[in-house]
């Protein structure tokens, strides 16, 4: 079946860096576009970044446009998310979204993407 398996949360202090992964099975991750998500305590699930299909085609929030990057590695059927310069407000569980196949590129609603993971937490505190 299909799984997604977000890792590499954990504790940063302000300032510093934090890469986080999504390991994909169960189809051809290698066709699929993917995103990343968040979600804060006691808010609604936002958009963070998305890559298409071969990686050409990125797209950010402006929350984090310049400081975080999205990257993926279709030999490992992983997605990754570099978060640098991190801040308190980055606080939340970050999540993995996977398109529908055949769908090129990604995308920042949120009821475009078919399959999730579990979610990794990141928490910014000194």
């Amino acid at each position: 079946q299909v799984q997604l398996v977000e890792s590499g949360g954990g504790l940063v202090q302000p300032g510093g860096s934090l890469r986080v992964s999504c390991v994909v099975s169960g189809f051809a991750f290698s066709s699929v576009a993917m995103g990343w998500y968040r979600q804060a305590p006691g808010k609604q699930r936002e958009f963070v970044a998305s890559i298409s299909v071969f990686g050409s085609n990125k797209n950010y929030a402006d929350s984090v446009k310049g400081r975080f990057t999205i990257s993926r590695d279709n030999t490992k059927n992983t997605v990754y998310l570099q978060m640098n310069n991190l801040a308190p407000e980055d606080t939340a569980v970050y999540y993995c979204g996977a398109r529908d196949r055949d769908q090129y590129y990604g995308s920042n609603r949120e009821r475009d993407y078919l399959y999730w993971g579990q979610g990794t937490q990141v928490t910014v505190s000194s």
